[in-house]
């Protein structure tokens, strides 16, 4: 039964969206349609294992592609690869890298996802280097539209720890925060022909990853940049509101999470907090909803479930936690010590988790308590990136490869 439910449901949302970018395609972490039964299955079986080459940046799947950006030595490479493990093409360009010495344990990258801008939007794909290269791919050749590495421009071209934030695409426009510490733009680039369109410059990126938010009609970019929250106009790039948002060491790397008029955000030692987006005229402000200290996000980014904020805390060395989305108020914490980071994607009425120890997780998203239902080795190796979960099938990037383990 749960093989039969999964397949139908999955095949559905492929075929409608995928899987195109970080998180998803609206970067909630959820995927819709997906409505698996019981019972759970008690182990997972590995189908194939690709060597990919290094790096965090998390697979993206379309139309039956599998779309994966890593390291080879000194270059960094996209792949397509079929849902069997056959390679479609590979591309690949230079790109040189100095890991930071406190991050030299995370290794060379690239640690940002492709986003896949969709057949409507002349099937690019979009990746951003380790070093700040972003590059726009033909999705069904691996041909290089267009690339642009601003060392020209900017005095640096990733930030500390290396580029993290993964691009977003929008109505036409390929939106991507380039440069490097304390001094970098949020900018719009034509996603034909990557000519640019708009950039607030208000400060350097974070490693945080940007979404397209609406409110009152007006379509916002909302991020966290290296010291602020931000949310600027997706039409022309201005400021509409911001408030100062500073974690030790720079680390915003929280995606930040959009429930009706609040923005949930969090980072590195800092509260899980949230701010209610409003209009007055022509002014727009994000005022304080509500904070919870008993929780704290550092690189894990929550997701939402029928009124309930779900992440990993950083606390007692990795913890799930669930919030009221809209008080703040804590359900529960589960258990520590399962992870130094965890991805979690909500997946119907379950929630998977895979964390850093290369386990994955199936859960309830309740608010009763922390619902383990079955727990599954699924690499040898650290597994940072989100896993993809498509017909039959999930694929998990560890160190350096790509796994693929069949639903049963």
């Amino acid at each position: 039964m749960l093989r039969i439910c999964c397949a139908l449901a999955w095949g559905a949302v492929l075929s409608a969206e995928g899987w195109p970018g970080w998180r998803g395609a609206r970067r909630d972490g959820r995927l819709e349609g997906l409505t698996p039964s019981t019972p759970i299955p008690k182990s997972l079986e590995v189908e194939w294992k690709l060597v990919v080459g290094e790096g965090h940046a998390s697979p993206i799947g379309w139309g039956g592609t599998v779309f994966v950006f890593s390291r080879e030595g000194e270059e960094e490479v996209l792949r397509a690869v079929d849902l069997k493990g056959k390679p479609r093409w590979r591309a690949a360009y230079p790109a040189p890298y100095k890991m930071n010495e406190f991050a030299v344990s995370h290794g060379p990258g690239p640690k940002s996802t492709p986003v896949h801008a969709g057949s409507a939007a002349g099937g690019r794909v979009i990746t951003l280097g380790i070093s700040g290269i972003l590059s726009a791919f033909d999705a069904a050749t691996g041909e290089t539209r267009w690339r642009k590495d601003f060392s020209k421009e900017l005095k640096a071209t990733s930030p500390l720890y290396g580029a993290a934030m993964s691009p977003l695409v929008a109505e036409g426009l390929c939106i991507a925060h380039v440069g490097g510490h304390d001094h970098g733009a949020l900018r719009a680039f034509d996603l034909e022909t990557g000519e640019p369109r708009w950039s607030f410059d208000g400060d350097g990126p974070g490693y945080a990853s940007p979404l397209l938010a609406e409110w009152q009609g007006t379509k916002q970019v909302v991020t966290q940049t290296q010291s602020r929250l931000v949310g600027v106009r997706l039409g022309d790039g201005k400021l509409l509101w911001s408030l100062p948002f500073t974690t030790e060491y720079d680390q915003n790397s929280v995606t930040a999470l959009v429930d009706g008029d609040h923005v949930i955000y969090s980072g590195y030692q800092k509260p899980v907090a949230a701010v209610r987006v409003s209009q007055d005229g022509a002014t727009w402000s994000a005022a304080p909803a509500w904070s919870n200290s008993e929780v704290s996000q550092f690189m894990s980014s929550p997701v939402l479930h029928e009124g309930l904020v779900f992440g990993l805390s950083m606390k007692q060395k990795g913890q799930l936690f669930c919030l009221d989305a809209a008080t703040g108020k804590t359900h529960w914490k589960g258990r520590g010590r399962l992870g130094e980071n965890a991805a979690l994607v909500l997946l119907g009425p379950l929630l998977a988790v895979l964390t850093t120890d290369a386990e994955l997780h199936l859960a309830k998203p309740t608010a009763r308590g922390e619902e383990v239902l079955a727990t599954y080795k699924v690499a040898d190796s650290a597994t940072w990136a989100h896993p993809l979960f498509v017909p039959g099938k999930v694929l998990v990037k560890d160190k350096s490869s790509l796994i693929c383990l069949k639903l049963p």
